[in-house]
């Protein structure tokens, strides 16, 4: 009896799953995306995160027990941090594996960034299956440490499909549910907009970016003439010189991104993976301008190659944008906007919590 009645307790144990990831918030939403369908599944749900990073607070808002560990970057480039990291490194390793025991996860969830080595570390000397999700094309520092841990790797591209054979399956970024009940009639009210022109989106990431916006600016009144534009200009970024009808300037935008979204005919944007697949999901016709090799280690020019290869997006190289340059790929992708959405319907990435969580499940 004593054994049957164990039996039963097990088969109805709450399932118990550890997510980690952290340093931007391009490491924590797609973790956000997938929680709501993790609970219907009927996980407890833990998160492993940096001791003050982004992710701290976008967690703990939503109620999911949150861990802070000890985190340090292993950099390509000589700075005197280098010395103290690695011991930061194997301080978070130590605090990990307690957690390990303690939280007795079946399986853990890993999104990427420098926390998350420590995590995957711990769980894979603890034999607990790991899933990866690569955003890029190419695995950065973090994920290359920790992919020959993984059980299964998630992935955006095919190109990434192919480095890790049958432990990969291309399933998307986890998207936000929000993003796609967006209301166009609230972008309108929201910007003061008074005709009904068509709409550009420009999103140059939180910080902004200098070349895109002077970009914009410089082509605004040809724009004007024929767009309404929407541009999220970056921290401390806006200027007020160039306020005029039809075009509204925003620092940051997040509560009404998805009305935003909803009424925007074309997207001008960074090409981060979480960003591109946003695109891909909502089928909004865009025009991705890579961060340079200058500013990155190349991985968002090859998220744009990519994308454009697939049919998906129209591209501009950051050394390459100017106001003619983007004037003109705005009107193209615009006068071809029908062809680009045909493109995206046909896309296989229609599902990615589903994909991701259904992986998951299959290792509990």
């Amino acid at each position: 009896m004593t054994s049957f009645i164990l039996a039963l307790f097990r088969s109805y144990k709450m399932k118990k799953i550890i997510l980690t990831g952290g340093g931007t918030a391009g490491h924590v939403t797609p973790n956000i995306a997938i929680i709501p369908r993790l609970k219907e599944l009927g996980y407890e749900i833990s998160y492993i995160g940096t001791k003050k990073g982004i992710e701290r607070k976008l967690i703990e808002e939503i109620g999911i027990p949150y861990y802070g560990i000890s985190s340090g970057k292993l950099r390509r480039y000589h700075d005197m941090k280098n010395f103290t990291d690695p011991f930061r490194i194997v301080r978070g390793f130590d605090q990990a594996n307690l957690l390990m025991r303690r939280l007795s996860p079946d399986v853990v969830f890993s999104k990427g960034g420098f926390v998350t080595v420590p995590v995957v570390l711990a769980a894979s000397i603890h034999k607990v299956p790991i899933v990866i999700h690569e955003s890029d094309m190419t695995p950065g520092l973090a994920n290359k440490i920790a992919l020959p841990h993984a059980t299964k790797i998630c992935c955006n591209f095919p190109e990434t499909k192919d480095l890790f054979s049958d432990r990969a399956t291309i399933t998307g970024t986890p998207i936000r549910q929000e993003l796609f009940s967006g209301n166009k009639e609230k972008a309108i009210e929201f910007c003061g907009f008074k005709n009904d022109k068509p709409t550009v989106l420009v999103m140059g990431g939180s910080t902004g970016s200098v070349a895109v916006n002077k970009a914009v600016w410089g082509c605004l009144d040809e724009l004007v003439k024929k767009f309404n534009v929407i541009h999220l200009c970056g921290k401390n970024k806006k200027d007020s010189s160039y306020n005029r009808e039809g075009y509204v300037q925003y620092e940051y935008i997040k509560d009404e991104l998805a009305d935003l979204f909803a009424l925007a005919d074309i997207v001008i944007s960074r090409a981060g993976a979480n960003a591109i697949c946003e695109l891909l999901a909502l089928r909004k016709p865009n025009i991705l301008i890579p961060l340079s090799k200058n500013a990155s280690r190349g991985d968002q020019i090859l998220n744009a190659e990519s994308f454009e290869k697939s049919g998906y997006s129209f591209v501009i190289q950051e050394e390459d944008v100017t106001k003619e340059s983007l004037l003109g790929a705005i009107t193209e992708v615009f006068d071809r906007r029908d062809k680009y959405i045909d493109t995206m319907n046909k896309s296989e990435l229609s599902d990615s919590i589903e994909s991701i969580t259904s992986i998951i499940d299959s290792l509990v």
